[in-house]
């Protein structure tokens, strides 16, 4: 008489939604070589090069993610976290910092204080930022997984 094995179910993989990412940052090489790479991965890019046009692009995208540069011109990465969150409170887009000039800690802290949540220092490799943003391709709505 052959036994009968007991198997455990298999869990179903999770779904993977493509975001929709903001990207502001004054240096066009470093904007257009991100967004490439995140559009590989499946998602909506846009760029912006310039502090002064993320509100209204923001406004009309709605977007799962902002990439900011902090020194933009314009209006500064900080300031932009700041209206972001204001806007929005808990339901902002997930907001991550990239910065190759404010270097300290106390930066960090500026960044934490205005509502990033994350901060990142240029160079920084886009695996940092692909991981980042994984948590959002799995979770059920914007804003539900901040870390």
């Amino acid at each position: 008489m052959a036994s009968l094995r007991s198997v455990p179910p298999q869990t179903p993989p999770q779904k993977r939604r493509p975001l929709r990412i903001l990207i502001a940052d004054d240096d066009r090489d470093t904007a257009l070589v991100l967004a490439t790479i995140l559009r590989d991965e499946g998602h909506t890019v846009n760029t912006v090069l310039r502090g002064d046009e993320v509100l209204e692009v923001e406004r009309l995208l709605r977007p799962d993610a902002v990439i900011l540069d902090i020194n933009l011109p314009g209006m500064s990465g900080y300031a932009l976290a700041r209206e972001i969150r204001q806007r929005h409170n808990q339901l902002a887009p997930l907001l991550i910092a990239v910065s190759g000039t404010w270097r300290q800690e106390s930066e960090r802290l500026v960044g934490e204080a205005v509502g990033f949540d994350h901060y990142l220092l240029k160079p920084c490799e886009p695996q940092q930022i692909l991981r980042l943003l994984e948590p959002l391709r799995t979770a059920g709505s914007t804003g539900a997984a901040r870390a």
